[in-house]
């Protein structure tokens, strides 16, 4: 069995990893890339849509998730095999996806026209959605499933509301991926899975280098923020991922109530946010911890006085009239979404709470507030920054280096450990923490294919330099013509993706010379 690694290497975004056996091609997750290099989301894949059998769907992120209607685009008719939770908020992100990305398309299209620029379209639209989701399969966690020579289960990750790592055996080999790995102590979704066995391990390293605080500090500092914002007549805006942290931070306020005394209105500004929710109290079976002690003493961990689902555009400006108030909104890395009329209209006061919740990935407004941003630009305009800016990772659903370890330790023998999806100086950190404690591991880069049987790493092949590139070029071409017919079939699709690039670059300077 090989491994190929199409993404989330060396950064926290993409995940997608092609997997082949001698009668089965098939994908772990095929996200966006968001923030940072998004662009790439346009590229051709490296591959042939039509010639994946299945994919294995993690869980609904994006970054996990987001490509795969657009691999329904081009030819890939497999089945998509997913946790229910998981296949039930996939199909909303998608839809709201596609619905940003269209109205996104018509503006820049508007411009577009007056300029005299063709058209461009959406990545992919309601349409490959809707064809998409036709193709899901549902797994529960702990069923084994056969593809062929392929067998595979999904455990429950402890990362969201469906979310899994996978256990995947093929050609003699064992495979392990973590996905987006839990902590160990949750107050939502329990624990990551105890595996024991097993020959290679491909494991998330977010916060690699890193411990978050203890619950009890994150709650300190998180009531903290909220009341001295709301005491000094500001707001407290919350940039959230719909699926999971808004429930969580909904949770968190539910827990203090009391101490609010029920004062300040709390906007949940989402057109998604009702349906998430519901979905989560429709799985609430599978949650744990705390919710889990709500869930059977029949009260409702995601309701609580004050609470306000925001769905319309004029509810949503309706709050900009109201002076103390605890706004939750997408995106959590403020790339898009209601949260940046919020910021528009915040940012520059000096009793505006901004508090982060969640990973800000690099190139992303959110990681420039982090990062300590004086002046940002939010839809044309400059904004000066005079909020105060909290950054929370104790509300994380992703494990801390503790954790990562803690869940490393379980595995017995030897195995390698593939270190992924984490920022190149975090995967390269966390990969040495594990090698000075006895584990081999390495951090893959982009395209590295590994043959498990042999333990065997094939390194992409780096970039040409562009001196002579097209006169290289004219070589390669004229040293294949002879052997073009003896090549094999995945030759051949290489070759097909390398002609593709060449139009895509032929399409693009004809576009700047319009």
């Amino acid at each position: 069995m090989q491994l190929t690694f199409l993404g989330a290497t060396r950064e926290v975004t993409g995940s997608c990893y092609l997997l082949k056996t001698r009668d089965k091609n098939f994908l772990v997750d095929c996200g966006l890339i968001q923030g940072k290099g998004e662009e790439r989301n346009y590229q051709p894949f490296s591959f042939s849509p039509g010639d994946i059998d299945f994919i294995l769907l993690t869980h609904a992120h994006l970054d996990h998730s987001g490509r795969i209607p657009l691999l329904c685009r081009h030819g890939f008719r497999g089945k998509i095999y997913a946790t229910p939770p998981t296949i039930e908020l996939t199909h909303l992100l998608w839809l709201d996806t596609a619905k940003i990305m269209r109205e996104e398309a018509e503006r820049i299209n508007r411009k577009n026209v007056r300029q005299g620029k063709p058209p461009i379209q959406p990545l992919f639209g309601e349409e490959e959605v809707e064809e998409a989701m036709n193709l899901f399969e549902p797994v529960s966690y702990d069923e084994l499933v056969s593809e062929g020579e392929v067998e595979f289960v999904f455990r429950d990750s402890a990362h969201i509301l469906g979310g899994a790592a996978l256990e995947i055996w093929g050609e003699g080999s064992k495979v392990v991926f973590s996905g987006d790995l839990g902590q160990f102590y949750s107050v939502m979704e329990g624990s990551p899975p105890v595996i024991e066995r097993e020959d290679f391990v491909v494991i998330e390293s977010t916060y690699g280098n890193r411990r978050h605080r203890s619950l009890e500090d994150t709650r300190r500092e998180f009531s903290e923020a909220i009341e001295g914002a709301l005491s000094k007549g500001g707001k407290v805006l919350i940039p959230s991922f719909v699926v999971d942290r808004a429930q969580r931070i909904i949770y968190e306020l539910f827990l203090l109530q009391e101490r609010l005394d029920g004062k300040y209105p709390v906007f949940f500004d989402s057109p998604m946010g009702v349906k998430v929710t519901d979905i989560y109290r429709q799985y609430r079976n599978l949650l744990a911890g705390e919710i889990q002690k709500l869930n059977l003493e029949k009260i409702d961990p995601f309701s609580l006085p004050g609470l306000h689902y925001v769905t319309t555009p004029a509810e949503s400006k309706a709050i900009n009239n109201i002076n103390q108030a605890i706004v939750i909104a997408g995106s959590g890395m403020c790339t898009g979404g209601r949260i940046i009329h919020h910021l528009k209209h915040n940012l520059y006061k000096e009793n505006t709470a901004l508090i982060f919740v969640g990973f800000q990935a690099q190139g992303t407004l959110g990681r420039a507030l982090v990062e300590g941003a004086k002046r940002v630009r939010i839809m044309g305009e400059e904004i000066v920054v005079r909020a105060k800016i909290y950054t929370i990772n104790g509300f994380s659903v992703h494990a801390d280096q503790e954790d990562l370890f803690r869940w490393v330790e379980y595995f017995q023998g030897n195995p390698t450990f593939l270190v992924t999806h984490g920022e190149e100086a975090i995967a390269e950190s966390f990969a040495q923490f594990l090698g000075e404690r006895g584990k081999e591991a390495l951090v893959p880069h982009l395209g590295d294919t590994m043959d498990l049987a042999k333990k065997k790493v094939f390194s992409a092949p780096s970039l040409p330099p562009e001196e002579n590139i097209l006169e290289q070029l004219e070589s390669k071409v004229s040293s294949l013509e002879s052997i073009y017919p003896a090549l094999g079939e995945e030759e051949k699709i290489l070759l097909r993706s390398a002609l593709i690039l060449l139009e895509e670059v032929e399409r693009r300077k004809e576009e700047s010379l319009i």
